[in-house]
């Protein structure tokens, strides 16, 4: 069983910055991919950043230029700076993994509970 724990998230003016950060823990498993979604209210989960296992990067086209995505292989961990932020950014973020169990050899994706991003004045 994998379990990804985030932390981060809070309350933050307009424009100013926010890190989060996720780790993926447990045993018998190894971590491809990993990625930032997140949940405004009254829509849908949707991608801000990806990670692959190579290294590849891609974006939210939107957030280009003021997140970056980042991650720490030996730790299994996957970083989101935030910079300049707005009130639309205020979303629940979620952390995702994808995982291969090295037992069985099964790929199987793994979510963080959410950490909460609130950015008001």
């Amino acid at each position: 069983q994998v379990q990804l724990v985030e932390s981060g998230g809070g309350l933050v003016q307009p424009g100013g910055s926010l890190r989060l950060s996720c780790t993926a823990s447990g045993s018998g498993f190894t971590v491809g991919a990993m990625a930032w979604y997140r949940q405004r209210p009254g829509t849908m989960r949707a991608q801000v950043a990806f990670i692959s296992d190579r290294d590849i990067i891609t974006y939210e086209p939107s957030l280009q230029g003021r997140f970056t995505i980042a991650r720490d292989k030996r730790k299994n961990s996957v970083f989101l700076q935030m910079n300049a932020l707005k009130p639309e950014d205020t979303a629940i973020y979620y952390c995702y993994a994808n995982t291969l169990d090295t037992t069985t050899g099964i790929a199987r994706p793994y979510w963080g509970q959410g950490t909460q991003v609130t950015v008001s004045s």
